[in-house]
């Protein structure tokens, strides 16, 4: 019957196919699969099912990126074609809350990332902070990232929303970086970032504070963008049992999944610890 089918195609072209395909209750990316002027199409089908299984949140732009980085020469559209046909691409649904209160009468700082030209690593930090569903509860996480790399230099999980969140992160980040002249650090204007204790140790590392201003997300976009990745491509696929599973899972994504592997749009569709490796800074205590 699949014989019947290719010699449809052939003679009769595409319309004859899906006829004959439907009625013999047929998939249609099946017959092309099996036919012989698509033999190609079954290595690259596998290549692509590997990426995707490794990076299950990979859209047709990355993976056709990560193939082009394995020597291997496929068309996006083909790419995107394969993926739809095997249903590999994601469809993403959940909706991203924030957790920030900027409702405090503590001082805030200017923008001072607006308009910052970034040209290498440790001269902007970005930071925020999200929860995390757990089976029974929830909990919180503090990030830090390098916003030249796109690198997540310091995380925090923990169960309240408090300065020690926060502080946890960004001393991670100290460890790891140390501090160079210029250095500015940017968040939102949540009390988390705003605090005497957090903003005491920017100023002691001689550390410019920088603050969004009031209702524009967008200004700590670098940051956003992390979270939303975290949630779409670990936290959205998992069920923490806890906060020490969920601390496992999720550090393992950052450290060896988002800084290593996962190539990131916005540095040339690289991993971060890669691109780093373009821009070497002598202050850098951390490598891939």
């Amino acid at each position: 019957m699949i014989e019947l089918a290719r010699k449809t195609l052939d003679s009769d072209g595409q319309l004859g196919a899906s006829r004959i395909c439907k009625a013999l209750s047929l998939a249609r990316c099946g017959l092309y699969r099996d036919s012989p002027g698509s033999r190609d199409d079954v290595e690259l089908r596998d290549r692509i099912q590997q990426i995707a299984l490794e990076m299950p949140c990979y859209g047709y732009r990355r993976i056709s990126r990560e193939l082009g980085r394995q020597g291997v020469r496929a068309n996006h559209k083909r790419v995107l074609r394969l993926m739809r046909e095997d249903n590999l691409l994601c469809l993403r649904k959940r909706k991203f809350v924030k957790t920030t209160d900027s409702e405090h009468s503590l001082p805030v700082y200017p923008n001072l990332a607006r308009d910052l030209f970034v040209d290498g690593t440790n001269r902007l930090w970005v930071a925020d902070i999200t929860y995390i569903r757990l089976q029974r509860e929830f909990v919180f996480l503090a990030v830090v990232l390098d916003g030249f790399s796109r690198r997540c230099i310091g995380w925090n999980l923990g169960r309240r929303l408090d300065d020690a969140l926060s502080m946890g992160a960004l001393q991670m980040a100290l460890d790891a970086r140390g501090v160079r002249a210029g250095l500015i650090h940017h968040s939102d204007r949540g009390v988390q970032y705003a605090s005497r204790a957090y903003t005491g140790i920017l100023s002691e590392q001689g550390i410019a504070i920088s603050m969004s201003r009031s209702g524009n997300p967008y200004d700590n976009a670098k940051a956003e963008s992390f979270i939303k990745t975290l949630k779409y491509e670990e936290v959205y696929l998992s069920e923490y049992l806890d906060i020490e599973d969920a601390h496992q899972s999720i550090g393992y994504f950052i450290e060896q999944v988002y800084n290593l592997k996962r190539l990131h749009s916005a540095i040339g569709y690289l991993p971060p610890a890669e691109f780093e490796q373009l821009w070497p800074d002598e202050r850098l205590a951390v490598h891939p």
